[in-house]
């Protein structure tokens, strides 16, 4: 998974239990663990090859976020992201990062539109191929374009966090055909409003195009992504 930025009040990327917290957030939001798996200090201080002290510490981090919970005298547990938790992300979602776009509109670069023009034409070649990987990544890329253009590093870091949050569930359901070629387009109908300046069609836009993306969710089922294995 891409490396994102976190809350301020989260562990670094760089700290020995920055790195242990964000290697045990992308293995809870990717699966690897299951709901109600309790998560042992020292296994994952012997995998990790760090001792107990980072292991506790991320632990308190990961309770904060509601990732996993804390039982006194019995352990930590996985909670994970239920299908409320994403519900709720897509619906708040959409209104910040249509926020993002109309700020983009406002504040964005030469340089960051040219990347981004140049990510749809590359989406465009790839979507048109059926390179459901390379597409995937060039999504993610649009939005984090659009998140550096926004000027808003608070606004930036809150979309970042929702947008790994819900990644196992967009890894699965972004693969649809239908559902890739009018991601492509929508993509498009945002750069041209942001390069035109108009905040707020941009924004009305990014705002229309979460609810899209929530809705052929729903419409693939994608209840499945949070079956137990």
């Amino acid at each position: 998974m891409s490396d994102y930025h976190v809350k301020d009040n989260a562990p670094d990327t760089y700290s020995l239990r920055g790195r242990v917290f964000h290697k045990l957030r992308d293995d809870i939001l990717d699966g690897k663990y299951k709901e109600n798996e309790e998560l042992r200090e020292s296994a994952i201080g012997e995998e990790l090859g760090v001792s107990r002290t980072p292991v506790r510490e991320a632990f308190r981090q990961l309770e904060l976020e509601g990732l996993i919970q804390m039982i006194p005298n019995k352990g930590a547990y996985v909670t994970g992201i239920t299908l409320k938790d994403v519900q709720d992300i897509y619906m708040m979602r959409s209104m910040l990062e249509g926020l993002c776009a109309r700020w983009a509109a406002r504040y964005i670069t030469p340089e960051q539109l040219s990347e981004m023009e140049e990510n749809i034409y590359l989406s465009e070649f790839h979507e048109q191929r059926g390179h459901t990987e390379q597409f995937a990544e060039l999504d993610n890329r649009f939005h984090e374009i659009m998140y550096e253009a926004c000027s808003s590093k608070m606004l930036a870091h809150t979309l970042r966090d929702f947008h790994q949050y819900v990644y196992r569930v967009r890894r699965r359901t972004l693969a649809n055909e239908s559902r890739i070629k009018a991601s492509t387009q929508e993509h498009r109908l945002i750069m041209e409003a942001i390069k035109n300046k108009d905040e707020k069609l941009a924004e009305e836009l990014a705002n229309q195009h979460m609810i899209n993306a929530y809705n052929n969710m729903l419409q693939n089922n994608f209840e499945h992504a949070f079956e137990k294995e």
